[in-house]
Parts: C-alpha cells; structure tokens; sequence
C-alpha cells in the first residue's frame, strides 16, 4: 500500500504520524459531540416524562387513591390534581353501580348450572338465577383490603342465596315467595359486607328467573300455578257475587222487618181502639143496662138487616114471616144433596133387581 500523499520531502515517516494524529482527534470530537446530544435528548425526555406524570385526572364517576411511601390517600373530587412524580402513585376507581350475574352468563345468556341449581327445604331441585348489584364506597379498603374483592362479594352472595333458598320449600321459591327471599339474602349479605369491611356496599339483589331443572318438572309447576291462578279467580268471582248479593238481602231483610213492624203497630192500634171502645161500651152499660142492649141490637140489626129478603105472607088472613134467604139458601143446598143421595140409592137398588 502506497502511502505517499502523507509524506513530506525529506521525512516520511513524520508525515504518516502526523495524519493518524489527526484523524484521531477528529474521532474524539465527534464521540464527545454524540454523548452531549444523546445526553440533552435523555434529559429532554426526563423532564417530559416527568411533567406528564405530575398531573393526574379524575372524572365524575370516579375515585382516586393516592399513595405516598406506602401511605394511601383517597381524592374524591373530580379534576386535574398533581402529584410527585416517582413518588406518589395513583390509583382509580369506578364508583358508579356495577352488577355481576350469578346462575347466567350474560354474555351467551346461558345457564350455569353450578350457579343456579340449588336444593329447597322440602329436597326439590330448583334453577335460580340472580344479578347482584354494588358500588364502590371506600375506595382505599376496596384496593388495599383484599386482592379481589368482586370475587368475595359473589361467593359470599352465593353463600347467603344457597342458604335462603334451602330455608323455603320449592312452591315459594317458584311463585309466592320470590320478594321475600330477595329481602332476607340482601340482609344477610349486607351483614356479612359490613363484618369484612372490604370498601363495597351492596346496592340489591334480585332474582332473574326461577324454575325447575326439567321441562317435565317445569310444566308440572306451570300446571299448579295455573290452577292456583283459577282457584283465585273463582274465589274472586264468588266474593264479588257475595257482596253484590248481601247488600241487596240486606235491604230485603230490613224492608220485611219495616213491613212486619208496621203490621205490628197497626194491630197493636187497632187492638187499643177496640179495647177503648169496648171500655166506652162497658161504662155505658154500667150506667144503663136495658137502653144499652137495645142500642147495641139495633146496630147490629142495621148492619145485617139490608143484606136480607124478608116475604110476609098474609094471604090466609093470618100474617106470617118466611124463612130468610141468606139463611135458607144453605139449608136449601143441603136438601138438594140429601135428595141426589136417596135418588142414587134407588136407582143402584133398582139395577141390582134387575140383574137378579
């Protein structure tokens, strides 16, 4: 290799080592140029980084738990707040009302049968479903508290369901008693909630759907809940037709009665009356004996004489009164059956000879 363009007149060698010595320098000034940029760009983004990481946001719907050298702080105002940076650290949470299914899956919206059958006081198998609703009241014990505490909150509200629904029989459980049981797991797991203290309070818990494992089971209770259905109609009508009809006997009764009360007094007035005029009569005839007959048969004479014939007879000289006619059309009746009697006898007696 010919390296002569290096080289000076006279001296070659100090020619060759004075250009290594350049190029050399050139090198060191372009490494310490590099590590000045690469240094600036790393403080650069140091300080960008740390400026970003000064500030945080909270929305309305949310918590924040701030947590300097191991020390937690809730923020529960919503905004822009600063904070330390590689300090402090920030956590958020969510305070709005969350739920979890448990017997379902809402995604596929498919039975899970672990879940959801359970056994009832009377041994029936029945499929529950539930959806439980919560909220997020203390977000430092929600973080630092337990690791997972959604987690605890179902098998503890699995817990309390499982409980219930084997303190009822299968009837209740399907039809009538679904308010009630809802009522008392919400209880118990509220007091359980309050015994961990884990942050979380439950908002309710209600049941979705209930019915028997098997379509043969499930139509049986569809059955039973029919008849139940017709039987409260039935005794709806009845009492419907019950206070429709007492009212209108009730005021029947009560016009008999009026009726009856009535009747009573006006014999009891008329009984009076006569009682008085007899009374009357009496002291009358007390007082004058003979004058009072006379004038009590000559008003009875006057009020039976007008109805009656009366035929005097005087053609033999001698003045004579026939029978009344009221009195003998009785006796004139009874002479015509006597006669018809003895008039059928004759004739039998005459048959009977003949035949002989």
């Amino acid at each position: 290799m010919n390296f002569g363009f290096f080289r000076r007149p006279g001296n070659g060698n100090a020619s060759f080592e004075t250009g290594g010595a350049r190029s050399g320098g050139s090198m060191k000034n372009f490494w310490r140029r590099s590590k000045k940029v690469i240094l600036a760009v790393i403080v650069v983004a140091v300080v960008v980084l740390l400026a970003i990481d000064c500030t945080y946001q909270i929305k309305e719907q949310e918590q924040a738990v701030v947590t300097t050298f191991g020390k937690p702080t809730a923020v529960t105002s919503s905004g822009l707040h600063f904070k330390i940076p590689l300090i402090q650290s920030v956590h958020k949470v969510n305070t709005t009302i969350q739920g979890f299914p448990i017997g379902y899956s809402m995604d596929t919206n498919e039975v899970e049968a672990e879940e959801a059958i359970m056994i009832t006081s009377d041994y029936n198998f029945v499929d529950v479903d539930f959806f439980v609703e919560y909220r997020i009241t203390e977000p430092v014990k929600y973080i630092y508290a337990s690791a997972e505490p959604e987690a605890i909150l179902k098998n503890m509200s699995q817990s309390c369901i499982r409980t219930v629904i084997g303190s009822y029989d299968v009837d209740s459980v399907l039809t009538t008693g679904k308010n009630e049981i809802q009522s008392e797991i919400k209880e118990m797991i509220t007091e359980k909630l309050e015994q961990q203290d884990i942050g979380i309070q439950l908002v309710n818990i209600t049941i979705q759907d209930s019915e028997p494992p098997t379509q043969e089971i499930m139509m049986a209770f569809k059955a039973v809940e029919t008849a139940k259905q017709g039987k409260d109609t039935a005794l709806n009508n009845a009492n419907k037709y019950k206070n429709e009809q007492i009212p209108e006997a009730e005021a029947k009764a009560d016009q008999i009665i009026k009726d009856a009360e009535a009747k009573k007094q006006e014999r009891i007035n008329e009984a009076e009356g006569q009682v008085a005029r007899f009374n009357a009569m009496y002291e009358e005839y007390v007082k004058n004996p003979e004058v009072t007959r006379q004038r009590m048969f000559y008003e009875a004479m006057e009020d039976i004489l007008p109805e009656l014939e009366v035929i005097i007879d005087g053609s033999d000289g001698v003045s004579k009164i026939l029978p009344l006619k009221p009195f003998t059309e009785g006796s004139s009746t009874s002479d015509d059956r006597t006669s018809s009697t003895a008039d059928t006898a004759a004739n039998e007696t005459d048959a009977s000879a003949g035949g002989q």
